[in-house]
């Protein structure tokens, strides 16, 4: 019999269904430095840094869906020998074929897990008949690697790039820990060069990295999880206990609280992997500043909006077509950028609304020409955040019903003279919000300089102002553990 303790250790070390390890858990942390530790001994040596990258990389998706890593590992193998028999293959209609068996292979698979039920409970809603929901488990962030993995075969099929010659290398860039369940999606053109080069981090590098790492940490683990647990579920989950005024303040923190979660974890995934000496990309702008939606999806996602743009919206025709088929591409396009978040109807509903703002933003700007000031950027500014905040309450809310409720109480409930009870009541989660939007209303600019103090700073400081951040989380997080949101796509 086993000591206690080595029990639980090792219990610790096998997957937890209740708690899919994540970057601001305790044991990612520890997990982390040991396998940097040995990462600092064994980066100079190319396959014994691909290997070791790739096998702790699998145990990490082993530790986020249990024996689903056996999935990602299948569709690696798959796509791998697809592109490498495309890349070789002189006949069109070959490499068409093979194109076609990746699109059905990780679609196929993307569709079975995600979408089995939602596809059924129509059909039985359609006859009038109760369904009994399939038990079946969605592996974290297939969303992320099925579209990975197809931008690799699809970029192949178009001779953008060229096939590896070696299935550990493929492996490396499909399981990249860093970015493997939430993103951001990085594009093989962008990140299979970087597997050949000795990873360096330079100073400037490392900096960046621990600004990136701490900011990330903060967004999630102090704004994001906790108006999340302690304002915003409570208001998501019973809005007619509550006044219209508390019911908006819901969807601005939900506002925040999406963008906190997810902009943080991409924060975290691109310092990790710069700590690592390898680039990602960045995935958030300050998406909240934009003036119109079109800039909103030039800021917000970035990863995803790219790869729906040029391996979508182009294939579907983009605008060369004339105005009205373009208009259709951009409304197809975010419909299926909604169902990729999520199967159900407030997805599409919610893909639907920013495709066919899309549509007439676009429709609009080509008959006026709208002036360039302070004025209208502001105005712009305001009517973009609350057109978003209102689609988010399709893309938040449990169902349709809900989405009316909270809409009732906003226009017929207000109650604005419960502002100050509001503040005493939640003062820290007002705090946290004015916090949260005031950052991220920060310009640019100023953003740079603190990134630069920290970049500058002694490497003591550098560990200082993390461990701060850290000490920080640890006081205000909950004994629960929260994953992130877009775990679920």
């Amino acid at each position: 019999m086993l000591p206690v303790d080595i029990d639980k250790l090792l219990n610790e070390l096998l997957y937890q269904p209740q708690a899919p390890i994540i970057f601001s858990s305790a044991l990612f942390l520890y997990l982390f430095v040991g396998f940097f530790a040995i990462y600092l001994l064994v980066f100079k040596k190319q396959k014994l840094r691909i290997l070791y990258v790739t096998v702790f990389s699998v145990y990490f998706y082993y530790k986020s869906s249990g024996l689903y890593f056996l999935l990602l590992l299948f569709l690696t193998f798959s796509d791998y020998n697809l592109a490498r028999i495309m890349g070789n293959a002189e006949r069109k209609s070959l490499r068409i074929f093979l194109l076609v068996s990746s699109l059905v292979l990780n679609l196929g698979v993307l569709a079975y897990f995600k979408y089995t039920n939602f596809i059924f409970a129509g059909f039985y809603e359609l006859i009038n008949k109760p369904f009994d929901p399939f038990a079946i488990f969605l592996p974290v962030g297939i969303s992320f690697f099925t579209f990975q993995s197809l931008s690799y075969t699809i970029d192949v099929y178009r001779r953008n790039i060229m096939p590896l010659k070696s299935i550990s290398e493929f492996a490396f860039f499909t399981t990249f820990f860093p970015q493997m369940v939430a993103g951001p999606i990085v594009r093989a053109a962008d990140f299979i060069p970087q597997i050949f080069k000795t990873p360096f981090l330079n100073k400037q590098d490392f900096g960046k990295a621990i600004f990136l790492i701490s900011t990330g940490l903060f967004k999630k683990a102090v704004i994001s999880d906790y108006i999340s647990l302690n304002f915003v579920d409570r208001i998501f989950d019973a809005p007619a206990l509550y006044t219209g005024f508390e019911n908006l303040m819901g969807v601005y923190g939900y506002a925040l609280q999406i963008y906190c979660d997810f902009s943080g974890y991409s924060d975290m995934a691109i310092g990790i992997a710069l700590l690592l000496g390898y680039k990602l990309n960045i995935n958030f702008d300050s998406p909240y500043q934009s003036a119109s939606i079109t800039e909103f999806w030039r800021r917000w996602h970035i990863s995803l909006s790219t790869w729906l743009r040029d391996y979508l919206y182009i294939s579907l025709g983009g605008n060369r077509k004339g105005k009205f088929r373009t208009y259709i591409n951009l409304l197809i396009t975010m419909l299926l950028g909604g169902l990729w978040h999520g199967a159900a109807l407030r997805f599409i509903v919610w893909g639907a609304l920013h495709g066919a703002m899309l549509a007439i933003e676009k429709f609009v700007k080509s008959f006026v020409a709208i002036p360039q000031n302070k004025l209208t950027k502001i105005i712009g500014i305001l009517l973009t955040f609350h057109f978003v905040c209102f689609t988010w309450l399709f893309f938040r809310a449990a169902d349709m019903q809900t989405v009316g409720a909270m809409l009732t109480q906003i226009f017929t409930a207000f109650h604005s003279e419960i502002i100050s009870d509001y503040i005493l009541g939640y003062p820290l989660v007002s705090l946290l919000m004015l916090t949260g939007f005031v950052l991220h209303f920060t310009s640019r600019k100023t953003e740079q300089k603190v990134e630069n103090l920290v970049i500058r700073s002694p490497f003591i400081l550098k560990l200082v102002y993390l461990s701060l951040i850290i000490f920080l989380v640890i006081q205000i997080k909950s004994s629960e553990i929260q994953p992130f949101i877009y775990f679920q796509f």
